[in-house]
């Protein structure tokens, strides 16, 4: 393995749209400088939280572009490549984000197979995907919940590891027996597991997890920041914290990634809620009164001792 990925707290990135459902740049501007300032560690700038199946193929190559240009080499970016069912079209989308300059290139694992093939057809699909993406770029790989979500085995990702492609897994799974036996699979291989879930976080973290990728970053990433960096020195703070970003994630249910905007609207950051994946008209007065509650529970717990800087000891791409 050539390269590493650095750990940490890795935002799965929301897209600010403009009234005339364009994506806004300038408002994107202020959304990665908003990250960075938090602490963050790396940005996943296309993903179902950015509404990639809503974006065409142009919109998410420049978007993916956007953001590695603006984070200038301060944190890595990656980004997933590909949407499509067709092999061909998936060749095409791969390779046009590969070239953004991105740091790695992420595969979404139910793309690989539909939901009724095995995983030795998974295999074959992706050996001969690997055949047409470029030798030099690091890979990852994301359990996207849509259109279907199709867990990797600590099996499968042993082979992926050991290819010496892949730095990177998004695990969706929410389940610690299941992280854990990722994590022993490739243990020494240099794939590094990033946990979406804060309810198992903590615990995952005790066990080894690289780090968090997940969407409440969103919403508090620098309380993340916080728990990855000193849950092992200060473990009464960590439980505490752990325990309310647990019940603070039960917002994603509400209607992300609308709520998610809104939050950063909060922030100063983005303009409106605008939403190609969900009728942003549906987000109700009682919706922002909760997120509004959970803005202010945030920056109560955001203590003077739990202010964050992002350290520099960290290995990145």
């Amino acid at each position: 393995m050539k390269k590493q990925i650095s750990a940490g707290v890795w935002p799965t990135m929301v897209t600010p749209f403009t009234t005339s459902n364009e994506i806004d740049y300038h408002a994107l501007e202020r959304t990665i400088e908003w990250y960075i300032q938090n602490g963050v560690d790396g940005l996943f700038a296309v993903c179902q939280s950015s509404e990639m199946f809503f974006l065409s193929l142009e919109e998410r190559v420049k978007l993916a572009a956007f953001v590695k240009e603006k984070a200038a080499g301060r944190v890595p970016v990656i980004a997933s490549g590909h949407i499509s069912d067709r092999y061909e079209d998936q060749v095409t989308e791969l390779n046009a984000m590969a070239a953004t300059g991105i740091d790695a290139l992420v595969l979404i694992t139910n793309r690989l197979a539909r939901q009724d093939e095995s995983d030795e057809v998974w295999k074959t699909n992706l050996e001969k995907l690997l055949n047409e993406i470029p030798e030099d770029i690091a890979l990852g790989l994301y359990e996207c919940p849509f259109p279907y979500k199709r867990l990797i085995s600590p099996e499968l990702l042993k082979w992926c590891a050991d290819t010496g492609r892949f730095l990177f897994l998004k695990d969706t799974s929410c389940d610690l027996d299941k992280m854990k036996a990722k994590m022993e699979a490739v243990q020494g291989t240099g794939l590094n597991i990033y946990n979406a879930n804060s309810a198992t976080l903590l615990e995952t973290m005790k066990l080894g997890i690289t780090g968090y990728s997940g969407v409440m970053a969103n919403f508090h990433p620098d309380l993340y920041v916080w728990l990855m960096r000193n849950w092992s020195d200060k473990p009464e703070e960590a439980d505490e914290l752990s325990n309310f970003l647990s019940i603070a994630s039960l917002i994603e249910k509400q209607l992300y990634p609308v709520n998610a905007k809104y939050y950063l609207m909060l922030e100063g950051i983005f303009t409106n809620y605008n939403c190609r994946s969900k009728n942003h008209l549906e987000f109700t007065a009682t919706n922002r009164l909760e997120v509004e509650q959970l803005y202010r529970l945030t920056k109560a717990y955001a203590k003077p001792s739990a202010a964050v800087k992002r350290a520099d000891d960290g290995i990145s791409l």
